[in-house]
């Protein structure tokens, strides 16, 4: 679909020269004199280079239908990580170079969001929050203040994060999947 270079936003997906990129900025500029333009920097989906576009803010651009689709996760093999249309059962295989850092973070039967391209996954996108549990930290030390001192811990999923010292092994806590950062004790 062809869209003026001045709606583009962050995040849209545009295709060039047969090939798509998703934008990581857009600035419309109006100089004083002359014809206003859009900057574009753009990410290569294919390779993830970096590329800077210039276009006069009238011209067409082909904007790449992208939808977003909820999916199950359900196991991680050779081929990367394997979701389920809840909706059509159709399963999609993501390779962990879309996933990345993120990785760590799906559990079993944890729906995501998913952008696909022509049936090919873009990104994903987690739930802000997931419940996992302490497998190693430091014992409660007794008469320790609940100022804002934390202290090292391991998850269940093997990443480390910093933990209020109240926290002890076996706890199961609620972490942003962001950042890997302590939110609070799971209320379950």
């Amino acid at each position: 679909m062809k869209v003026i270079a001045s709606s583009l936003r962050k995040g849209n997906v545009v295709e060039k020269d047969g090939r798509l990129y998703v934008i990581l900025s857009a600035e419309n500029i109006h100089p004083g004199k002359g014809t206003p333009v859009t900057q574009l920097d753009m990410r290569r989906i294919t390779d993830g280079v970096k590329v800077s576009e210039r276009y006069r803010t009238t011209e067409q651009v082909e904007r790449a239908f992208v939808e977003d689709r909820e999916h199950t996760f359900l196991y991680k093999d050779g081929e990367g990580s394997h979701f389920m249309n809840p909706e059509s059962y159709e399963q999609v295989a993501v390779p962990d170079d879309v996933i990345g850092d993120q990785a760590a973070y799906l559990q079993e039967g944890m729906a995501v969001m998913l952008s696909l391209h022509n049936g090919v996954p873009l990104a994903i996108e987690l739930p802000q929050r997931v419940t996992l549990e302490i497998v190693e930290t430091e014992p409660v030390t007794k008469g320790q203040t609940a100022s804002s001192s934390y202290k090292p811990a391991v998850l269940s999923n093997g990443v480390r994060t910093l933990v209020p010292p109240h926290i002890t092994t076996g706890t199961r806590v609620v972490i942003m999947t962001a950042d890997g950062s302590y939110v609070e004790r799971a209320k379950d």
